[in-house]
């Protein structure tokens, strides 16, 4: 409840003693969380203030009222998670039919059914930038070349490293689907085997091996004092 501003104030004058009573259209206005009901009643009594909810027959005045309130409260928060439930499964059923969230990435397009199937107009690009990558080219070397060649990148502007980065590193072109890769508060989901892949897994586990190598022969032994403070105006 504390991201309610207008909340919050009513309960400043509840506890300044300009108001006792509080009414709501129904229960689940004012909450649908256990834990928070159980913060309002202790607050409530605590300043001699009364919760009394139109539709629901709710009165926290008497002994009888309090449990209702919290009878109703838990119903309201199961029937929250079991619409979570279901709606989870419901995703997760549509990711394994390949109907994959989000925008659709680079190789791809999506069929008058809504799942990816392979773009063979762009296909050959993905590949071919996953063998530059196996040639040792790094990320901005690839992004050059394809600026050089006036290739068109996925967002219509230039080709950069980032978008280099995102190809290499998307686990979709060998058929697999990442829920959550890049949301650090939620522990990212693998679906297998969800959409046509343009690469192979062993081409994908080579990129892996290059990736180390990548790492390994990367070393800057200096020290920039404008490093990531200018931007080059050709390279952004």
């Amino acid at each position: 409840m504390k991201d309610r501003p207008a909340f919050q104030k009513m309960l400043e004058d509840m506890k300044t003693g300009r108001l006792n009573y509080i009414v709501a259209y129904k229960l689940d206005r004012i909450t649908r969380s256990v834990r928070d009901l159980e913060v309002l009643i202790s607050t409530l009594e605590e300043y001699h203030c009364y919760l009394i909810c139109d539709r629901d027959d709710v009165n926290t005045s008497t002994a009888n009222g309090r449990f209702f309130v919290r009878m109703l409260t838990v119903l309201s928060q199961l029937e929250i998670e079991i619409v979570s439930e279901r709606t989870k499964f419901g995703l997760n059923g549509a990711i394994k039919a390949g109907h994959i969230p989000g925008q659709c990435p680079l190789g791809y397009y999506r069929d008058a059914d809504k799942t990816l199937k392979v773009d063979v107009s762009t296909k050959d690009l993905v590949i071919r930038i996953f063998e530059m990558y196996l040639e040792g080219k790094s990320y901005q070397a690839i992004s050059n070349i394809l600026n050089e060649e006036k290739v068109a990148s996925p967002n219509k502007k230039k080709w950069c490293d980032s978008t280099i980065d995102r190809i290499i590193n998307n686990k979709i072109y060998m058929g697999d689907y990442e829920r959550y890769k890049y949301n650090t508060d939620k522990e990212t989901e693998l679906f297998v085997d969800v959409v046509p892949p343009i690469i192979t897994r062993a081409m994908w586990e080579e990129v892996q091996k290059q990736k180390e190598k990548n790492q390994r022969s990367y070393c800057r032994n200096r020290v920039y004092i404008f490093f990531q403070k200018l931007v080059c105006p050709t390279c952004r």
